[in-house]
């Protein structure tokens, strides 16, 4: 079973690759995007670095108003959502934690796990996101 997590933003906080992966360097965190990657036009499997190992997840971008409607209640005045989609493979989970962690840090984003309500501050994300680096550091 597919897990998704939605990343709402505002049109105009979209990162490029680059001002994303800063992002991810300020964060401590070591993720690399593929140096090829652009937000808004790649759609897919985004090959990842996690740890020096390779790595990924889906990334999907998303301005239709059909899908923000969807998720007024959380999107609130963000206009657009980058999503990120994996399996049960730990590795891949942690590239959508901290890609979604540096969007929320930087550039505003509000992130929900399938729909969920989001999380009310970056301490708490920042410690899931924490936890499950351990896991799938242990192949969990």
């Amino acid at each position: 079973m597919a897990n998704e997590q939605y990343a709402f933003l505002k049109s105009s906080s979209v990162p490029t690759r680059d001002h994303w992966q800063q992002a991810i360097d300020r964060a401590g965190l070591d993720l690399k995007l593929d140096p090829k990657f652009e937000p808004r036009t790649n759609v897919g499997f985004v090959p990842c670095k996690l740890n020096g190992a390779e790595s990924g997840v889906e990334m999907y971008f998303d301005d239709s108003a059909e899908f923000i409607e969807d998720f007024a209640a959380i999107a609130g005045d963000r206009d657009c959502c980058i999503s990120f989609r994996w399996g049960g493979n730990m590795r891949e989970c942690a590239c959508a934690m901290i890609a979604s962690l540096a969007l929320a840090t930087d550039f505003g984003a509000v992130v929900s796990y399938e729909g969920e309500p989001p999380y009310q501050n970056l301490a708490d994300f920042r410690r899931d996101t924490e936890a499950i680096l351990k896991d799938a550091a242990k192949g969990t």
